[in-house]
């Protein structure tokens, strides 16, 4: 039987690997730790049922990948850490690499993801979602440490506007970003999304090309925009952040919307 929508499905043919953002599609996020979004539970688990590969692609920088992870297996979710890609280990292999020494404006309970890295005597900054830590003492200290060297780097654990919370909307790194990118006239480097490097990596870690692979998301421009400009198709859910006006966005169409994960779920599920 033809479901709803499976005339309008050509997007969904042909998938091998989903790619799922977990903030504002999985869950919003809250104070109070949080409250998963309707039918998402039970979509992760029919996607693992099916055979699909799967991998959460999230720019969540305000607990390790451990806490955090731990806290969805709280909510019900079937997540484990080694399926979650996340900016904060993909910038320690790039400090590691390029031997920089951070000074970290970050929240304080990603400063584990740090342990292992020489943070003596700083030769750049990084900038994640410090919520709380975002005040102007702290701000200014970043701005010195930058402005003090001859080559500043900047790198940023993802570059949102805000995201949403149970009690409403949230200013992100990005604004903070921009404010340094500006203060210091430098251009900072984007770990997390929409960085092209970002989502390649999660790919490979499922073995599949881009063209075979969808991307969820409630961000148009960093998980739509990020995700197309990979080859990869890509879905807006009108969860999270979602607002209306999204769907008049000047430069990034995403493939199709949908009201939420559940429904993107039943609809690929049918096309295999």
């Amino acid at each position: 039987a033809a479901g709803p929508g499976r005339a309008m499905a050509a997007w969904a043919r042909a998938v091998r690997g989903l790619l799922l953002d977990v903030s504002g599609v999985l869950y919003d996020s809250g104070g109070d730790g949080g409250a998963p979004i309707a039918g998402s539970v039970e979509a992760v688990r029919r996607i693992k049922a099916s055979g699909l590969k799967l991998r959460f692609c999230t720019n969540e920088t305000q607990a390790t990948r451990e806490k955090f992870v731990k806290k969805l297996q709280g909510m019900g979710f079937d997540i484990s850490v080694a399926e979650v890609t996340a900016p904060a280990p993909a910038a320690c292999r790039i400090l590691k690499e390029r031997s920089l020494r951070p000074h970290l404006l970050v929240h304080n309970d990603l400063v584990p993801e740090f342990a292992e890295v020489d943070k003596a005597n700083p030769n750049c900054v990084v900038i994640g979602d410090a919520a709380e830590n975002f005040t102007y003492a702290n701000l200014n200290e970043a701005f010195r440490v930058l402005i003090g060297l001859e080559k500043p780097v900047l790198i940023s654990l993802g570059r949102g506007r805000y995201y949403k919370e149970t009690d409403g909307l949230k200013l992100d790194v990005g604004a903070y970003m921009k404010a340094l990118e500006y203060a210091c006239d430098v251009q900072a480097e984007v770990v997390g999304k929409p960085a092209k490097m970002f989502f390649e990596s999660a790919l490979a870690e499922m073995g599949v090309p881009p063209q075979q692979a969808i991307m969820i998301g409630d961000d148009i421009v960093n998980d739509v925009g990020g995700a197309q400009q990979c080859g990869m198709r890509a879905l807006q859910v009108r969860t999270g952040k979602y607002r209306p006006c999204d769907e008049n966005h000047p430069h990034v169409k995403p493939d199709a919307y949908v009201n939420n994960l559940a429904e993107a779920v039943d609809i690929i599920l049918q096309q295999l």
